[in-house]
């Protein structure tokens, strides 16, 4: 049987990388799709790849009133959600401490930190006890690498969700988990300066970049109930970049 047989998810910024490879799998194991995208077109591209049992909701996840069309087109299937994959993130890490502007910090801090957590709010009463929470992290939060000061700031925010949240939510046991990628080979990562990326793959235990599939089955197994006794924790998916 399909690991997400019936299930209904929501994936913000479910409409490239690792989102858009993750929406795929859940739908392959039975899920139907709620994703998010800022971009009407690439957000249309997304559910012709996808192909069925997905809904697309243009909107950003630092925008309330965007939210609320996520929460009207989860009422409008089914009403209730059992995976949340609050994956919708800016990937500012290349600002220096002494180059970051207040435009730059809101933009980070709104969508990471603000845009995950209003995600869950404003989902939570349609979540099913039982469900799922999967909050997309970084390595970043722990390397302490230049020029990632207010990126890795608001990741490491996330982690500190997950534990509030696992208490605050334990009477409807419903789990809530970070999934950490390291360095990911994405549109996002191969756009950064070469030297920043060759340093990467050198300090990677495993001697490769990850790929997305790789976080797409770690989201899975978040996601269904294989990791039924798993909760307020943080996955590592970076080839032991961050655990030696």
């Amino acid at each position: 049987m399909p690991k997400l047989d019936g299930k209904t998810a929501v994936i913000t910024g479910g409409t490239v990388g690792m989102a858009l490879t993750t929406a795929k799998l859940f739908v392959k194991e039975g899920a139907h799709v709620i994703i998010t995208g800022r971009r009407k077109d690439r957000l249309d591209e997304a559910v012709a790849e996808i192909g069925h049992n997905v809904t697309g909701v243009k909107g950003d996840v630092s925008n309330l009133e965007d939210l609320d069309r996520v929460v009207e087109a989860v009422v409008a299937h089914s009403g209730q959600v059992d995976v949340l994959f609050a994956s919708a993130g800016n990937h500012n890490f290349d600002e220096p401490l002494g180059a970051v502007t207040e435009k730059s910090f809101d933009e980070v801090f709104d969508i990471n930190v603000r845009g995950t957590f209003f995600s869950v709010q404003k989902l939570l009463p349609l979540m099913t006890d039982g469900a799922s929470i999967i909050l997309n992290g970084s390595a970043a939060a722990v390397q302490g690498s230049p020029g990632s000061t207010v990126y890795a700031a608001s990741k490491a925010a996330l982690r500190s969700f997950a534990r509030t949240w696992t208490t605050d939510l334990k009477e409807r046991r419903i789990r809530v988990n970070v999934l950490s990628p390291g360095a990911i080979r994405t549109p996002s990562f191969e756009s950064l300066p070469p030297e920043f990326k060759s340093q990467a793959l050198a300090e990677i235990p495993l001697g490769r970049l990850g790929t997305e599939a790789d976080i797409a089955t770690t989201a899975l197994f978040l996601a269904s109930s294989d990791s039924s006794y798993i909760t307020g924790t943080e996955l590592p998916v970076d080839g032991g970049l961050t655990q030696v």
